[in-house]
């Protein structure tokens, strides 16, 4: 029979479950205090790396489930990049085509302060399940596009820059850079001349 008399020697399914619970938090509990001390013999020192011109973005969305959170986008400045000299820092713009922008994107983490030199490059992927396939694929194409910049054997120093995408997000913007040939050229802090500033800060609160 599988129904039996309840002779009071035996806890509720809610009492089950808690010992389960109490089972399960002393299994790690153990594994603290027994397993992690070992993991010690694996401990590195952390160094600051010299120069990371890469910058990775992420999105989360509080720890739910969401198809945008395995997306990785990096961005990086041109001139940050081992590129040997100015034909191959040419060639890359030519190869990064509408990914290059001479400003630096939105949301990039790049100060707007920052000189602009020779641009920024913007690379995102989506099409894998976990996030670390997409940041693998962009570093890879990061890689082959350097390799191919560096790449001697054809500079296509005659072939200009296109810069049409530049243009059309602009118009399409509306934010009045593209009348009068302004895009790129529109005024910001960062022309403020350095001299115009007083040698002394001035002083918010005054006498009376």
């Amino acid at each position: 029979m599988l129904d039996y008399d309840f002779d009071d020697d035996d806890t509720t399914s809610a009492g089950h479950l808690m010992l389960r619970e109490q089972r399960q938090t002393l299994h790690y509990l153990r594994l603290i205090e027994h397993e992690m001390p070992k993991l010690v013999a694996y401990r590195k020192p952390f160094v600051v790396p010299e120069n990371s011109p890469l910058i990775v973005r992420s999105l989360e969305y509080g720890g739910e489930d969401h198809p945008a959170t395995s997306k990785r986008v990096v961005v990086a400045a041109v001139d940050d990049l081992p590129l040997t000299d100015e034909r191959s820092v040419h060639k890359f713009k030519l190869l990064a085509g509408p990914r290059w922008s001479l400003r630096p994107p939105t949301n990039s983490g790049v100060s707007d302060l920052k000189p602009w030199g020779n641009g920024f490059i913007k690379i995102s992927c989506e099409d894998f399940l976990h996030p670390a396939q997409n940041l693998k694929w962009i570093s890879d194409t990061f890689d082959r596009l350097i390799g191919e910049a560096n790449n001697k054997k054809d500079t296509f120093k005659d072939v200009p820059q296109d810069v049409r995408h530049i243009y059309s997000a602009t118009r399409k913007a509306k934010r009045g850079e593209h009348l009068r040939g302004r895009v790129h050229a529109r005024p910001t802090i960062r022309d403020f001349p350095q001299e115009w500033l007083p040698d002394q800060p001035i002083s918010s609160s005054r006498s009376m």
